[in-house]
């Protein structure tokens, strides 16, 4: 004969005790929601203009076509007056080479109060490389293969891709221009800059 056993009742909680657990597990849950919140925030955070950017560590690290690594506080601790960055989709494209050959044709104009110019997309050295050679670019080519820096300037595009713009930051690392555009206006948007800084430098000179 086999024999029957008694299963053992639950354990039964007091209600204030349930009461206490189910807010326990509610408090927990709100706050993990809460802090998913404040970090999606934090992340999504714009860049704009007139923001000031501790440049040691922003974007992480690039390097020019040449492949030598660099940083963005590196170039512009190089550069005389700041930094100027245009981004575009691809190298060797229609509208890619349009823009690069603007900023080429207008080199002189738009450096004449010492910024320094860069392309910078997610190609490879070797096709920037091969973009700047074919159209006797005078500047280099910042190569962002993990789009860090792109990212950060807000010029990624879902789920890969970037968006052509233009960036500019001084050497206080105050951003003086971030705004997407096709070739023609990411070109006069720095002449505009430059024009602006032009006649602030005659006035500070009392011309």
């Amino acid at each position: 004969m086999v024999e029957l056993r008694k299963r053992k009742a639950p354990t039964q909680l007091p209600p204030a005790e349930k009461r206490t657990r189910k807010s326990q597990r509610s408090n927990t849950v709100l706050e993990g929601v809460l802090q998913e919140k404040e970090s999606s925030t934090v992340s999504k955070e714009v860049l704009k203009v007139g923001n000031q950017v501790i440049l040691d560590g922003f974007g992480g690290e690039i390097e020019t076509n040449d492949g030598i690594k660099t940083t963005l506080n590196k170039l512009v601790d190089e550069s005389k007056s700041g930094v100027v960055l245009f981004t575009y989709p691809r190298a060797s494209t229609p509208g890619c080479t349009k823009q690069a050959c603007m900023f080429r044709d207008n080199y002189d104009y738009l450096t004449s109060t010492g910024f320094s110019i860069y392309g910078l997309s997610a190609d490879s050295p070797r096709a920037n490389t091969t973009f700047k050679t074919k159209q006797r670019l005078p500047y280099p080519l910042l190569c962002d293969t993990t789009s860090s820096l792109i990212a950060a300037l807000g010029f990624r595009k879902a789920p890969k891709g970037t968006a052509r713009g233009i960036f500019a930051v001084d050497k206080e690392g105050t951003v003086l221009l971030l705004q997407p555009g096709g070739p023609d206006a990411t070109v006069e948007a720095m002449r505009q800059l430059i024009a602006r800084n032009s006649s602030s430098n005659d006035s500070k000179s009392g011309i």
